[in-house]
Order: C-alpha cells, then structure tokens, then sequence
C-alpha cells in the first residue's frame, strides 16, 4: 500500500509540474508585446540588418509570353551555388504583381534587340549584361533574386540609408536629405536615387539612367533578363519593414521607350542576421566573358581560313 501510494503522488506532482509549466508558459505568450517599429539613433525608422532574396516565386505569372529567342538551359548557377539553409517566404503566384496578370508589358523592339545581342555574344563583350561583365547587377536588377549571394545589408546614418549588395559587393548610397539632383546630363548605369520618408516606409526614386544596362540580368528573370534600359527610365521603391523578421520591397518601373505602360514588382524580403556575406571577387574568377570571346575570336579564325581555302580552289 505504501509503494502504490508513494506512485500516485509522484505522479500528481508530474501532472501538476507538467501544468504549471504550461501555465506559465501561456501567461508570458500571452503578455509578449506585439512588435513595434524601432528608431535609429537620429530618428528613423530602423530598417537595419541583413535580408535574404531566395524566393521560389517565378518573376512573371504562369502563361507569360514565350521568349523568342532560345536561351541556353545552363545559363543559371551550378546548382552546389544554390544550396543553403535559410528561411524563404513562400512561394506567390509572381513577383511582378502589376499589371494584375503578372505579365511585363515589354515592346517588341525591346525584346528584338536583346535577342540580337544574345545571338552575338562571341563578338564583343558589349553584347553581355553588365552583370556578366562584372560591371554593376544593374538596379532594380540587384533586388531580384538570383540563384546564389542572394543577401542585402542595409545600414543607416544620418542622411543616409546604404544597401550593401551581395553579389558584385556593390553599395547603393541612397541620400535621405533632401538635396537636389546632379544635373540631367549626367547619366549612370544604376541612376541617381533620391531617398525619404513617408510614415514608415522608405520612398527612393531614381532617375539620370544611362542606356547601357539592363533593367534584369539574373536567369531568374526569364524573358525580362537583357531587355535594354533608356535615359527615360525611372524606379520607385519602397521599403516598409512590417516585422521583426520581414521587410517588404516593391518597385515600380516606368520606362515609355520599352514598356507600354509602367510595372510593379514586389518581393517580401527574410531578416537573417546570421547569414554570412562573402566578397564576390567577380573580375576575378570571371572566365565565361573571356571564354565567350576566345570562341568568338577562333570563329572568326576559322572563317576565314574556309573562305580562303575555297577562293584558291577556285583559280
């Protein structure tokens, strides 16, 4: 009788001790604060911190325009590059969420010209996206996900707000002070941003875009990867951290020279302070522009020794 009941109050007090912990547990869930928006040292909102781009969400929606060209298969990473550990939001229809159908408007004289200068890789390095180059990924092009050093460091002071890109380790100084723009006539591969404030949320609009670039550069893009940018384009983004752990990106492209009509893409970017940013040492391991007109060049060798082979033939 002694050990049946020294048996029942071991296990009430396990029942007890498992309930109490519950309890507790319960109360301070339910007294967590909900989160709030912090502020940096000179007042703004706080957007700092390292955010991650690997999305699964094609670019355009599902029954987009074919390309009309024949891209290669292989042009993305090997897929070791992809592979990581980190959180991603879920998988959306598209990432471009105006036009409703998730289609981009794109001209026909746009879409030609990338054809041609995909069609002439070999000839010169001027037919390659800047990316490949290792020029600039190209803006917006750096906010769209590529298939590796998909990761955003965004830092604050005052005046400023600085995006420190991954891929290309490019820094996108963004003034926040209100300063006038350079002149017109001076253009740049990634335009001039121009940052503010409404609410919450961090309003950059660029302009003074040069006509090199190209407004995608990564596979993820699809058909939009080497459509040409002209001097009248122009982006708006905005930046609204909505959680601890999410920053909500959008940017509206307008461009009347290549779109019949402006587009807006929107990606929800992961906060991921523990994700490591490596040097991406382009010019350095950057073999495919080199191979690409090597090829070119034995081409053009090979050519012309047929052409001259056939003319003494024929005396």
């Amino acid at each position: 009788m002694k050990g049946t009941w020294s048996m029942w109050l071991r296990g009430a007090l396990g029942v007890a001790l498992v309930a109490g912990l519950a309890s507790m547990a319960f109360a301070q869930g339910a007294g967590k604060a909900p989160w709030k928006q912090g502020k940096t040292a000179d007042g703004q909102p706080d957007l700092e911190g390292i955010y991650l781009l690997f999305d699964p969400t094609p670019f355009e929606a599902p029954g987009a325009p074919p390309r009309t060209d024949e891209m290669p298969a292989q042009i993305g990473p090997a897929d070791d590059f992809a592979i990581h550990g980190h959180k991603q939001q879920q998988k959306r229809r598209s990432m471009v969420v105006d036009p409703p159908d998730g289609f981009v408007p794109v001209m026909k004289w746009a879409e030609d010209e990338r054809d041609y200068h995909l069609a002439h890789l070999p000839d010169a390095p001027e037919h390659e996206t800047p990316w490949v180059r290792c020029v600039t990924r190209g803006y917006p092009a750096g906010m769209f996900p590529a298939g590796y050093n998909n990761a955003v460091q965004i830092w604050q002071t005052p005046g400023y707000v600085v995006l420190n890109m991954e891929m290309i380790h490019e820094t996108r100084i963004i003034p926040i002070d209100g300063r006038p723009k350079l002149n017109e006539k001076i253009k740049q591969w990634n335009g001039e941003p121009r940052g503010r404030w409404e609410g919450d949320t961090l309003v950059v609009e660029s302009t003074n875009y040069n006509n090199k670039g190209s407004v995608a550069t990564s596979a993820h893009t699809g058909r939009i990867r080497g459509l040409p940018q002209s001097e009248q384009m122009t982006i708006t983004e905005r930046f609204t951290r909505v959680d601890a752990d999410t920053l909500n990106y959008s940017v509206q492209i307008k461009d009347p020279k290549v779109y019949t009509r402006p587009w807006t893409v929107a990606i929800p970017l992961v906060r991921d302070d523990t994700y490591q940013m490596y040097e991406y040492s382009c010019h350095e391991g950057n073999y495919a522009m080199a191979n690409s007109l090597s090829f070119g060049r034995k081409r053009d060798a090979e050519e012309a020794a047929a052409k001259a082979a056939a003319k003494t033939s024929t005396k």
